[in-house]
């Protein structure tokens, strides 16, 4: 990434990823319109690269969903925010087609998200606690996104710091970790014992998951 002196970061790079957005509309319609938000991407349990969060937004009698876009992550360069981009678009079009590609709160992508990415270009690996999330931009890809790539690579002249310790700064207490399954019941317990394999819940059947810190 080369830093550049132009005056405001944030007008370009927000209009660098809306324009990006929308060609991803362009060539796939039922990818909806979205708020773009930008942030801290930083947890204690991991970095969130983007997040796509339906119905997040009022516009009269109406809701508007939101794009999330963690700016620890923009150091990565054009064609990899490209790819969180696509990677969000596809959650929103799973949202379109009344899809449900994901469990435990969002964070395991299953195989219906795997086929909407690649029906999307994108390369995905699976990763054994989150699924089929791990994103790659194939060229061929790239190749079609090249003007959206270069006006996304004008626009990172900065990104976010990585927040040592989390979110916030938020510390780690002995009062052990919420975790949470589907249907929404919660449980507290040592992080030693969820560690020790998984804890399935008797009503909808999912695992219980560590709760997150935010979006």
């Amino acid at each position: 990434m080369t830093m550049t002196n132009t005056g405001t970061v944030t007008a370009p790079l927000v209009a660098a990823i809306e324009a990006a957005w929308r060609a991803i509309q362009t060539r796939h319609q039922d990818v909806p319109e979205v708020v773009v938000t930008l942030g801290s991407g930083s947890a204690r349990n991991g970095m969130t690269l983007g997040h796509f969060a339906p119905n997040r937004w009022a516009r009269g009698d109406e809701t508007v969903h939101e794009l999330f876009v963690g700016g620890e992550g923009l150091q990565r360069g054009g064609e990899a925010v490209l790819g969180t981009l696509i990677h969000e678009a596809a959650h929103g079009a799973a949202q379109t087609r009344g899809i449900k590609d994901t469990s435990r709160q969002g964070r395991f992508h299953n195989q219906k998200f795997k086929a909407i990415g690649e029906e999307f270009g994108l390369s995905l690996e699976k990763h054994d606690s989150i699924g089929w999330s791990l994103t790659t931009v194939p060229p061929a890809t790239a190749a079609r996104y090249a003007a959206e790539v270069a006006m996304l690579d004008a626009a990172l002249v900065a990104y976010r710091l990585v927040e040592l310790g989390g979110s916030e700064g938020k510390k780690k207490t002995s009062n052990g970790v919420v975790a949470l399954c589907d249907c929404g019941r919660k449980i507290r317990l040592s992080q030693s014992v969820l560690d020790l394999g998984p804890i399935v819940c008797g009503v909808c059947d999912a695992e219980f998951q560590p709760e997150d810190d935010g979006e």
